[in-house]
């Protein structure tokens, strides 16, 4: 009897992931380019403007003179499965630099928008807690990747 092999349809989704992840890894551009491309992405996803952080992104990677299409990627550091809790530890990190605030608006406002007619104390929290994560996730995230970059530029003229 022959054996039918199962159908595996994560093998070839998870291939065009990775070879997705290699290209955006390999853009083209200097190593520091590309990463204050990722830095300027990293800093404006850490912002809950919804449908604004790439463009943002990609105007602040014109002004530091990076990679645009890794700062529209760096964006995705908040997603579906990433906003409520980082959005939250910024609030906190806010929190912790103003004092306590009203109190987080909860999901339902995060996700239709009204958050921005909640009160001042909320959303000043907010925007300065999303500042300084966005400050260290994009000095951090580029610094790293900065480094990466070239540990592997030496890695290949070596070998």
């Amino acid at each position: 009897m022959r054996r039918i092999p199962p159908f595996q349809p994560h093998t070839a989704v998870g291939r065009r992931l990775r070879q997705l992840l290699a290209w955006l890894w390999h853009q083209e551009g200097s190593h520091g380019q590309r990463a204050r491309g990722l830095a300027a992405g990293l800093f404006c996803g850490c912002y809950p403007f919804f449908g604004l952080q790439i463009l943002v992104s990609v105007a602040l990677a014109s002004l530091v003179r990076g990679n645009h299409l890794l700062a529209a990627a760096g964006t995705w550091v908040s997603n579906p499965f990433t906003y409520v809790p980082l959005y939250w530890f910024n609030y906190q990190v806010g929190c912790w630099l103003l004092g306590p605030g009203g109190g987080w608006p909860g999901l339902d406002s995060l996700q239709d928008g009204s958050i921005w007619h909640s009160s001042g104390a909320f959303v000043s929290r907010l925007l300065l807690g999303s500042t300084l994560v966005g400050l260290i996730t994009a000095l951090l995230g580029g610094w790293l990747y900065w480094h990466w970059l070239e540990r592997e530029h030496r890695r290949r003229q070596q070998g």
